[in-house]
């Protein structure tokens, strides 16, 4: 991975049972998340989905739900795909950033 591709957000890994269900043109599914920053995330699936593809997600997570729109960046055959977070409601942006505060180390 080059300099201009690493994630502009930290990755952090969600608390386990942390799920997105995702949509991509006809394709969806509901899978795991492996990392999760504030611009994207690392979902665990075996679907593979063009890069560039539009995916709708929504999060499940302890602060509650998550919507948004993603772009596919990248396919990771045994790892599933990345994606970057590119539109988020405000108040989706607000529990992400709550819940992403609470899985940072303490310092």
């Amino acid at each position: 991975m080059t300099a201009h591709e690493q994630p502009k957000y930290a990755r952090l890994k969600p608390p386990n049972g942390v799920v997105v269900a995702w949509q991509s043109g006809m394709q969806r599914g509901v899978s795991y998340v492996e990392s999760l920053g504030l611009g994207g995330m690392l979902v665990r699936t075996k679907t593979t989905i063009p890069l560039r593809s539009l995916v709708i997600i929504l999060l499940d997570m302890p602060v509650g739900q998550v919507r948004g729109r993603a772009i596919v960046r990248r396919n990771h055959e045994e790892k599933g795909i990345a994606v970057q977070i590119i539109a988020m409601d405000p108040e989706d942006r607000a529990r992400l950033q709550r819940q992403l505060k609470e899985l940072e180390p303490a310092a």
